[in-house]
């Protein structure tokens, strides 16, 4: 297992490498990309990819795959926008455990199709990503929640931090939380263990003793409680939550920043840290193209073109690592 996290580690290195590469040239071409109104606007991308990222993350390493992401956290994030908009004195923590426990009964949807319906993964959350999606606009008529629908302390969340407004606000810490609880479940506990081993050979693992079953139904419900927080993150984010915008193309994002970040799409090998650098670069990326003025037209292409040499030097290190 250490071996397996040491190997894992190192092939984070191209990964922080590139970051370095984007970082340097940005600056030179536009020196006020090391402002600090720069940085804010990099940790404010961030927050909502983090969360969604450690819980499909999970679902890699075990050799699966969750593109119902994004639709779950539209769904959730709508509940919750409109459950706070109808009872607004249900309070904002009531209302993120609300979103957190919608998020992990869908994922528990998804679950129970992979792990005992033996539906193969990327079927299964295709078909619920449709269904849930779908949903998003049924239960909203349509209709967005507005800033006025939502309490003023939830978009408090987005500016304050723990001393007033300061640069690191409450959503970015709340994000950081969940990554750090992550690292520590998938290091220190059994079943973190159970998840690696799941991934990185189904069949001894099952001989072993090993739930294969249990842990792999487990990881799609994290994967939906993830969702579940990052729909009310959204919510603090944006100040409203239109059923169109909301999650809409958001597992393609998080799928790439696992992969960017070292875990192996075959499953049982990646690290925490390496997804929160993958997490770094794809909003650095996105930050850069924005200062640098690049047309809208052209900025997908780059942000691909970045994401595919990212995912083959990480390709190249993993095969080396292989050979030595």
């Amino acid at each position: 297992m250490s071996e397996r996290i040491r190997l894992a580690q190192m092939r984070e290195l191209p990964t922080l490498g590139l970051w370095v590469v984007i970082c340097v040239v940005t600056g030179v071409a536009q020196p006020k990309f090391f402002s600090a109104s720069v940085f804010h606007s990099i940790l404010l991308w961030m927050p909502l990819l983090l969360v969604v990222a450690m819980g499909e993350m999970m679902v890699i390493l075990t050799r699966g795959v969750d593109v119902s992401v994004g639709s779950m956290m539209g769904l959730a994030g709508m509940v919750v926008g409109i459950a706070l908009r109808d009872h607004p004195g249900i309070g904002i923590y009531w209302a993120t455990v609300l979103g957190m426990a919608v998020g992990a009964a869908l994922g528990a949807v998804n679950g129970v199709l992979v792990a005992y319906g033996n539906v193969p993964a990327i079927v299964a959350t295709l078909g619920t990503l449709g269904a849930y999606r779908g949903l998003v606009h049924i239960i909203s008529r349509g209709v967005q929640v507005d800033e006025y629908n939502l309490p003023r302390e939830l978009g408090r969340w987005s500016i304050d931090g723990p001393f007033g407004q300061t640069l690191v606000p409450w959503v970015v810490i709340f994000a950081v939380a969940a990554a750090v609880v992550t690292g520590l479940f998938l290091r220190f506990t059994r079943t973190g263990r159970d998840i690696y081993a799941v991934g990185g050979n189904r069949e001894a693992a099952r001989l072993r003793g090993i739930g294969v079953s249990r842990v792999t139904f487990l990881v799609y419900v994290l994967s939906g409680l993830g969702s579940g927080l990052a729909g009310v993150l959204y919510a603090s984010r944006f100040g409203t939550i239109n059923p169109a915008a909301i999650g809409s193309g958001f597992e393609l994002i998080a799928i790439s920043a696992v992969v960017v970040g070292g875990v192996s799409v075959f499953g049982g090998s990646g690290t925490v840290g390496g997804v929160v650098v993958g997490c770094v670069l794809l909003g650095t990326i996105s930050t850069a193209l924005t200062v640098l003025n690049v047309a809208e037209a052209w900025q997908g292409t780059m942000y691909g073109v970045v994401i595919l040499v990212a995912v083959i030097l990480d390709k190249w290190m993993g095969e080396e690592l292989q050979l030595t």
